[in-house]
């Protein structure tokens, strides 16, 4: 569930990763590739700009590294040069402070020995043995012969230069005279120094080739002797953290074999083995750390524990199992509790499973004049709007509700927990999940028709069916339901409220989610947030996620009140970034949750909170001692290709892939999606344009029913009795 964690970056090492950099007040902070390397630390826009531009660089010798709040630092080296820097989380930014502090001590330590040392070659510290001794013997021999062809270089150009002057003055005395009788001896004068120019110039020329040639002879060996060292370096880096984790588990291992027996062996040795359990827990504190959750400045602040909340729970021994201890334990839970279940269900046989396709095809580049189309849909519905394919992609909103489960893993680590705080993270890391595929996703979902379903069955391999259903034409609303052999049931009705402002589009979700589950019948439910579309007649399409979640556990009183903060070009926090804090039902915290919806989340067990300073709006703001955050989501990276398939994930990619035995009202049946995926637009258009008009004339059709039940109610239900369900003939033509 957590990430592992980076080594320390030794003195010297390369150090490369993505941090955000203040430009200006109009674009705020900007997504920056850093590398750190010989003291230097260089930025790039990307990744692929490495090899031929480089944004800036400013050297760390000289630089000051000063840490403003848990994510942000700046680095400056005297007022010319100010990197404002932030990162992602306060676990890298340590990271990038370590590494910035190792070089530049390491920059310091070199200047000041090159400021010292007045050899023209730095001396090559001895090896013990015979054969280093013979190398470094090698190496100076060769150092003083190339010394020595450097010299007779410099020599030669001296003389080339000497020679070149006089012979240029020569020339010049030459075209001054006038007199016959002084040509003869002017010209042999100018042939004498021609002639010692030229054998000065072959003298370079060959001092060049000797020494090009040693250079050449040399570097081979070299190189393939740097490459050696490189790889015992390399081994020795491995052979060490293998070492490392194995002295690490002897210890552990030696510590629950000669402390915990005895206190419960012996109970009149009950006051020697707590002071013994808390000299362990001690012991401990050095191997484990203590880190800040994500700041929210306008809630709460968070800062690391005291150390004597790990003694309390490394003492109390019968408490192992209780919410006091440990966050290790909160990690390792679902494994031991796997390995310790006998009901776990063990399969008997594999069943071939099948392979779902990994590519749809690429997404066609058609032209459109948007705002001949969208300055007559100002002020509308959405749902009401007559939309080209050109707006689309190839998926149902059907589809995109049953995309919510593409990290349906949270909810079956979630109906394994015992704790129902804990359970309330993975509900909680669940809910912020659901976002992560719409970063990029700026087409809209086609809108269903009524009584329009779409079927997500993924029992063999993930272990749930999921069913979903659009029961309202205006307004939109569809239900959908899923349940899973793990432990746990689904079930949203949504309806969305969408209007256009010109700028932005906002679409509002109404209703409510609910999730149930059967070993503990803890029973949660929460709302969804406000997606905002912008730039949709000037600029490129991008989305944001805004406003707060409440997740409730009705049954035990806890609760997750998350918050999406809103973009903004002026705010230095993180893009994206998402806060919660888990409570009980009296109100108290247990638990922090930060991250970012469209990457990751963490979160942290709190061991104390307080009240802190007031805040910049004058509210009190609450300080949590919290424990290491550890991971408890990450967003699954992309399929190759995913910008020219309207980037798809893998789950979205076979959402509408054709199946057999699916319903007739299905939507992977609707033909006007399957021409928009097969590059067909205007033939999608049209078609798009057939359903949704013959589906108003059903919908008027029905409306004259219901008056005319109205009037005379035994005759409209025998006729109503004698005609075929409209769902029927939904998609014929």
């Amino acid at each position: 569930m957590s990430e592992p964690k980076s080594p320390t970056p030794t003195p010297g090492d390369t150090y490369k990763g993505w941090l955000f950099k203040w430009t200006n007040y109009i674009k705020g902070y900007q997504r920056r590739w850093f590398v750190l390397s010989n003291g230097l630390l260089s930025y790039y826009r990307t990744q692929a700009e490495m090899g031929h531009t480089c944004r800036g660089t400013i050297n760390l010798a000289t630089a000051n590294i000063a840490v403003e709040d848990s994510c942000n630092f700046v680095i400056s080296n005297g007022g010319a040069q100010t990197y404002h820097l932030k990162a992602s989380s306060e676990v890298e930014r340590q990271r990038w402070i370590t590494a910035l502090e190792l070089a530049k001590a390491k920059a310091v330590q070199m200047q000041a020995e090159s400021d010292d040392s007045g050899d023209d070659f730095p001396a090559v510290s001895p090896n013990s043995g015979q054969g280093g001794d013979c190398r470094n013997t090698e190496i100076q021999s060769t150092l003083r012969t190339l010394n020595s062809k450097v010299e007779d270089l410099a020599t030669c150009n001296d003389l080339i230069v000497k020679h070149g002057s006089a012979l240029q003055r020569s020339l010049s005395e030459l075209e001054g005279l006038r007199v016959a009788v002084d040509m003869g001896e002017k010209v042999k004068q100018v042939t004498e120094r021609a002639t010692l120019f030229r054998i000065t110039s072959n003298a370079m020329i060959n001092a060049c080739r000797d020494f090009l040639s040693m250079a050449q002879s040399h570097s081979k060996r070299w190189q393939k002797a740097l490459q050696t060292e490189r790889e015992q370096r390399i081994r020795l880096e491995e052979t060490l953290e293998q070492l490392a984790k194995q002295h690490n588990h002897l210890e552990r291992a030696f510590r629950g074999a000669t402390v915990l027996p005895p206190s419960f062996s012996n109970p009149a040795l009950g006051n020697k083995g707590g002071v013994s359990g808390k000299a362990d827990a001690s012991d401990e504190d050095d191997d484990n750390e203590f880190f800040d959750a994500m700041e929210e400045p306008a809630e709460f602040i968070t800062v690391p524990a005291d150390p004597k909340y790990h003694r309390r729970s490394g003492s109390n021994i019968s408490g192992i199992s209780s919410e006091t201890g440990t966050d290790d334990q909160l990690v390792n839970f679902d494994e031991l509790s796997l390995a310790s279940n006998p009901e776990s269900p063990q399969p008997l046989e594999l069943e071939p499973v099948r392979q779902r396709r990994t590519r749809i095809p690429d997404k066609p580049n058609y032209y459109l004049n948007l705002w001949s189309i969208m300055k007559n849909c100002i002020g509308k519905e959405l749902s009401k709007i007559p939309m080209p394919v050109n707006f689309n992609e190839p998926l149902s909103m059907l589809q995109r509700l049953s995309e919510d489960l593409e990290y349906y893993e949270l909810l079956d680590k979630a109906a394994k927990s015992h704790s129902s705080l804990e359970q309330m993270c993975y509900v909680a890391a669940f809910t912020v999940s659901s976002y992560s595929t719409t970063v990029h996703r700026t087409g809209k979902p086609f809108n269903p028709l009524l009584g329009e379903t779409f079927e997500l069955d993924r029992h063999r391999e993930c272990g749930y069916r999921s069913l979903c259903e659009q029961v309202s034409h205006h307004p939109p609303a569809a239900a959908h339901h899923a349940f899973s052999e793990k432990g746990w049931t689904l079930r949203q009705e949504i309806t969305l409220a969408s209007k256009f402002r010109g700028k932005y589009l906002s679409i509002m979700p109404l209703g409510s989610i609910q999730c149930i589950f059967e070993k503990s019948n803890n029973h949660y439910s929460w709302k969804k947030v406000t997606t905002t579309v912008h730039n949709i007649i000037v600029g490129k399409l991008w989305i944001d996620q805004s406003g707060e979640i409440d997740v409730v556990n009705h049954k035990t009183g806890d609760r997750c009140h998350l918050k999406f903060a809103p973009y903004s070009y002026f705010s230095r926090d993180v893009p994206r970034k998402v806060t919660g804090v888990v409570t009980d039902k009296d109100g108290k915290a247990h638990y922090v949750l930060s991250g970012t919806w469209d990457e990751k989340m963490e979160f942290s067990k709190i061991m104390q909170s307080s009240k802190g300073e007031n805040g910049t709006e004058g509210k009190q703001r609450t300080v949590y001692q919290t424990l290491k955050a550890k991971e408890i989501w990450r967003k699954n990276p992309l399929p190759e290709g995913a910008e020219n398939m309207y980037y798809f994930s893998s789950l979205a990619l076979t959402l509408n892939e054709p199946e057999e035995g699916v319903a007739p009202t299905d939507s992977r049946r609707r033909p006007d999606q399957r021409l928009m995926e097969e590059g067909h637009w205007d033939e999608a258009n049209a078609e798009k344009q057939r359903l949704e008009e013959k589906q108003r004339s059903t919908r008027r059709e029905r409306e004259r029913e219901a008056v005319k039940a109205a009037s005379s109610p035994e005759e409209a239900v025998t006729e109503a009795s004698i005609n075929d369900s409209p769902l029927k003939s939904k998609y014929s033509a």
